[in-house]
């Protein structure tokens, strides 16, 4: 493996647009929280904390990054395991005073009463990974950094542009930056997580540009711009472990000394002489939970797969085999880049449905369709009790219901001072769609919960293993399906603009209720077909109850 430092300039107080500055603003900025999480291949608890680390990033995009570094007795392999050690690693953290995995160090800097191990050490435990990262992100930085990536995918030659400007004085004359390279999902074993040896292994350390503890910028007052650039031919594998480009990111960032990260930023790199020139692929499709309000926003992944810069692309997509809906997505995408797209909702009408998703056919047309199926959410009445059983650590578990508009109605804990007890909470939720979030910060579970209607339907249960928390869609005030045969009714169309038909293969009553369960409409129907105008009552979901006088089914009707 090659890496060869080409060129590094310092200039303080000198106009910088002579000297091409381009990727690192001159604006003061926030902090950039940057994790380094300490982990292995047998380790129990490790996925609860990759699942914390994801849920930082995703709720601070470009503001979080995170680093996964392999190292100690839970990262060593075992025969024929891979080995995904760094000589970087030990060193990294025998500096935390970390005392379990998994362990991680926000920015490497000391929060007070919060340390995993001795008082002024840096590493924490997962639980406290948001809160640091909440803290390091709100306070201002007195250095910007910007980095950017390009690989020649023929000759696996990288270059790597980064530059640093401070916006402020730093307290010290010198100070470290640090270029990581890391590598994004690579199957291998863990211990946790109940995937066996097809874990998904994320931001895995595999090398480092500037050193051990980076490389010395000795010009850090107000004004100074520093430019750096790298060339690292990226060798096939580390440690016999395949390095995947197209799976590759940067996170560069600067440090006072070995500890006290200031601030930093992360990149994917860009990729040249690509096999295809135009090839676009659905890279992967969300899963989609229990839904309950008559309409879905499938969620997927598009990744360019050639040379040409993707500016434009319509995706269709349809619900069942029903009425295509195409989006135009724009945006830019380079070779092997990827992004996640959620697609606008289209309505679904059935208890289980499958969403089939199509992009235009181009030089490889096997990877153009991708599906997802998913089933309504269970239906409840709308009188509930949650029972909440608290362990030794009760101050770890919160939870809250939401209703359709994303409000809370209900919310409940931390438990702090009240542990090993059970609290019952009664709960009255008029018809509508809800959302029940159970939260561990900790990440490991707690006591048993349960959330069951008047009649004992069980929306949630859990004896305790529930990890970082759990969410589940649920709905109330919509009557449940009896006997009456499906088949011998049918209400078309649906979505509809307003009139909807209702044939049936015998006298019924008709009811219509609105989500908050109030009886709209009621009319008697002879066997044929009968016709409901529904314009009066505006747009929405409603839910049509039929009866025979002995059976009756319920069915949601959109009105859009």
């Amino acid at each position: 493996m090659k890496h060869f430092f080409t060129k590094f300039m310092l200039i303080g107080l000198i106009p910088l647009a002579g000297y091409g500055q381009t990727i690192v603003s001159t604006d003061q900025e926030n902090r950039k929280a940057i994790l380094e999480e300490f982990t292995g291949i047998h380790c129990q608890y490790c996925p609860q904390g990759h699942a914390i680390a994801e849920q930082i990033l995703e709720d601070n995009p470009g503001n979080a990054f995170a680093i996964n570094i392999h190292q100690g007795g839970y990262a060593t392999p075992g025969s024929g395991e891979p080995d995904f050690r760094t000589p970087f690693g030990n060193a990294i953290a025998n500096q935390t005073g970390l005392v379990g995995y998994p362990a991680g160090t926000m920015n490497r800097q000391n929060f007070p009463g919060l340390e995993m191990g001795n008082p002024g050490t840096t590493a924490l435990d997962r639980g406290y990974w948001k809160q640091a990262a909440s803290e390091i992100i709100s306070e201002s930085s007195y250095v910007n950094v910007g980095v950017e990536a390009h690989v020649d995918y023929v000759t696996r030659e990288m270059t790597i542009n980064v530059e640093v400007y401070y916006t402020g004085d730093s307290p010290l004359n010198t100070n470290k930056l640090n270029v990581f390279l890391l590598q994004n999902n690579t199957t291998g074993p863990q211990t946790g997580g109940g995937q066996g040896s097809n874990y998904n292994h994320m931001r895995r350390l595999i090398d480092v540009m500037t050193g051990q503890w980076g490389e010395d910028i000795t010009t850090t007052t107000e004004g100074s711009f520093i430019q750096k650039t790298y060339n690292y031919t990226i060798p096939a594998d580390l440690n016999g472990i395949p390095i995947v480009l197209g799976e590759l990111e940067l996170v560069a960032f600067v440090a006072e000394t070995n500890q006290e990260i200031v601030s930093g930023n992360g990149a994917f790199p860009s990729y040249t002489n690509l096999a295809l020139d135009n090839d676009i692929s659905i890279k992967s499709v969300a899963d989609i939970a229990p839904q309950c309000s008559g309409m879905v926003s499938p969620v997927i992944e598009i990744k360019n797969n050639g040379n040409e810069v993707l500016t434009s692309l319509d995706i269709t997509y349809s619900v069942n085999g029903g009425t295509e809906h195409t989006y135009t997505w724009t945006g830019n995408l380079g070779g092997l880049q990827f992004e996640s797209v959620q697609l606008p909702e289209i309505p679904y009408d059935q208890n289980s449905n499958t969403i089939e998703i199509s992009l235009p056919n181009d030089e490889v047309t096997d990877n153009n369709t991708g599906s997802v199926s998913f089933d309504e959410a269970i239906n409840v009445v709308t009188s509930l009790t949650l029972s909440v059983h608290t362990d030794s650590w009760g101050e770890e578990c919160t939870w809250e219901i939401l209703n359709s508009s994303g409000e809370v109605v209900y919310a409940g804990g931390p438990y702090d001072g009240q542990n090993n007890q059970t609290f019952t909470y009664d709960l009255d939720l008029p018809g509508d769609c809800y959302t029940f979030n159970l939260h561990d910060v900790y990440g490991d579970g707690g006591g048993a919960i349960s959330l069951k209607d008047a009649n004992g339907v069980t929306v949630y249960s859990s004896s305790g293993n529930y990890g970082a928390g759990v969410s589940k869609n649920f709905s109330t005030g919509v009557l449940n399906v009896s006997d009456l045969n499906a088949s011998e009714v049918r209400i078309y169309p649906n979505p509809s603009t307003g009139l909807v038909n209702i044939s049936s293969k015998a006298d019924n009553n008709i009811e219509v209720f609105d989500m908050t369960g109030r009886r709209i409409y009621t009319t008697q129907a002879q066997s044929g077909t009968s016709t409901l105008d529904m314009t009066p009552y505006g747009k929405g979901i409603f839910v049509v109850k039929i009866s025979d006088g002995k059976n009756i089914i319920t069915k949601k009707v959109i009105i859009k």
